[in-house]
Parts: C-alpha cells; structure tokens; sequence
C-alpha cells in the first residue's frame, strides 16, 4: 500500500532522480553529501510528472477513466494537493540552489515543461513539444541525462575532463532510453490513437525491445571501458550488476504481466543503480 502511494503520488521517481544524483557526485570522485540541490531536484521532478499528469487531466477527461490515471480520479483532493506542495517545494528550493545551478536548470527545466504544456491548441486539437515524431523518448533520456549530472557537476564548482563527463551523460542517457522503450510500447494504442509517432509504432514490439537490450548492452560496454580505464573497478562492478539486474527485467514476461511492471520494477532500476554506486563506493574501503 506504501509502496502505490509513493508511485502513485510520483514521490518515487522522484527519489530515484535524488539517488541518480548522488550516484554522480561518486563517480565524480566526491563524497555523497545532501545539497540544497538535490532538494531542488526531487521537487523538480515532482514538479514535472504531477505537472504532466494535471495537464492530461485538464485537456482530455477521458483519461481519468484510464487505468494509467485511476489513482488521481480516486484520489483527486490529494492530487491537487500534491501538484500545489510540489510546485511551493520547487519554488522553496530553488532559492536555497546556488545560481549557476538555476542557470543549468533553467533551460532544462523549460523543455521539460513544454513536454508536458501545449504549445498551441484549437478547440479541435492541442499540440506538445512530445507529439512531434520520434523526439518523446530523446527529451526524457536528455532532461534525465542532462539534470542528474551537469547539476552536481555545477555544484562542485570543479573542473573534469571533458572525456569523463561525456561518458557519463551518453551512459545516462543510453540507460534512460532502454528502459523507457517499454513505456512506448505499453502506450503504442493511445499514440496510434493520438497520432503520435513512436519508435515501438515505426519499428513494432520486438524490434523495439531488441533495441532496448542493445542500449543496456551498449550502457555495459561503455561503463566497463570508461572505470576499467579511470581504475574505479567498484563503479565498474556497480554498472555490471545494474545493467545485468535491468537486463533481467527488461526481458522477464511474467513481471510484464504486473500492474507495477513500468512504475515499480522499471523505475526502480534507476533507485537501484543508484543505491548499487554507493554500496560499491562504501564496499571500496574494506577492499
């Protein structure tokens, strides 16, 4: 029952972007410690899946008798409730961020919202950044890849290598792909309904999964040759268990069949990978 709520409400992906972040303050060679920030990002992502979520409940009604929107037409007093504290939290913490941090996040944080707002709309149709062809899942896999290591990158106030931070966001952002194919998929009916053009709808089911199992084998190869090189064999062993733990799960057909597949199981391999670098990060130190 906890478990839904925190799903339901998004507090959950929330907290894997949080997690996500920490994991790149390690791989950044620092120690995890709890900024103001990553305040801002849990309220940010908050913000941006409630925010989404309104914005279909406002613009097409039927949505509410969807499976995928139950929880908000049983529980609509708290939902509202839920979007106003994510919105005061963001605003909250946003003041507390440094400034070149709302810089980075600026940007960011406006191409996300016109995923989510319509662009234009006519009493016929409204129109969003998400419904040009193709280009959903390359905003996802950029605003995830993007937020959860330039912030902490911004924050540190030091200098890396080029090289290694573009390792990281290419590994970010392959990840971030992978497991959002299966979002397509489970979606492919309301996009072909809704004319939004999606790589599951161009390529079909299976191909689209082989692509999905590409992109994490592709994270694997990525994040051996990037720590092998760097000496940091405990982050390397943590992408290891994370891609090969994901991999699992992306080809399990009877967790398929869950109701909390996507949100649960899927989601959960971002807190997983997450929670894997700072168990291998501590695990460092009695090697």
């Amino acid at each position: 029952m906890i478990v839904k709520a925190l799903i339901n409400s998004n507090i959950y992906i929330s907290l894997a972007a949080v997690l996500f972040t920490v994991e790149t303050q390690i791989q950044l060679g620092m120690e995890p410690q709890w900024h103001p920030y990553l305040f801002l990002i849990f309220f940010a992502t908050l913000c941006e899946y409630n925010i989404h979520r309104f914005i279909t409940v406002l613009t097409n009604k039927a949505a509410l008798n969807s499976h995928k929107h139950k929880w908000v037409k049983d529980n609509l007093i708290a939902f509202y409730a839920l979007v106003i504290l994510s919105i005061a939290g963001f605003i909250v913490t946003a003041f507390m961020a440094k400034k070149q941090v709302l810089i980075t996040l600026a940007p960011i944080a406006a191409l996300t919202l016109l995923y989510s707002i319509p662009v234009y709309g006519t009493k016929k149709s409204i129109f969003r950044l998400r419904e040009i062809p193709y280009v959903k899942i390359f905003i996802i896999s950029f605003t995830w890849s993007a937020t959860t290591v330039l912030l902490p990158l911004i924050q540190s106030g030091q200098e890396f290598g080029t090289t290694h931070i573009s390792l990281m966001l290419i590994e970010r952002f392959v990840f971030i792909f992978a497991i959002t194919i299966p979002f397509d998929i489970r979606d492919m009916e309301a996009d072909r309904t809704a004319n939004t053009k999606t790589i599951p709808l161009l390529f079909g089911e299976k191909r689209s999964m082989v692509i999905a199992y590409g992109s994490i084998l592709l994270f694997l190869l990525i994040s051996v040759l990037h720590y092998s090189a760097l000496d940091q064999f405990f982050l390397m062993m943590a992408m290891v268990v994370s891609s090969i733990s994901t991999l699992v799960f992306l080809k399990w057909d009877r967790a398929k069949r869950s109701t909390l597949y996507h949100y649960a199981i899927l989601d959960g391999t971002i807190l997983l990978q997450g929670l894997l670098v700072i168990g291998f990060s501590f695990l460092k130190y009695f090697a």
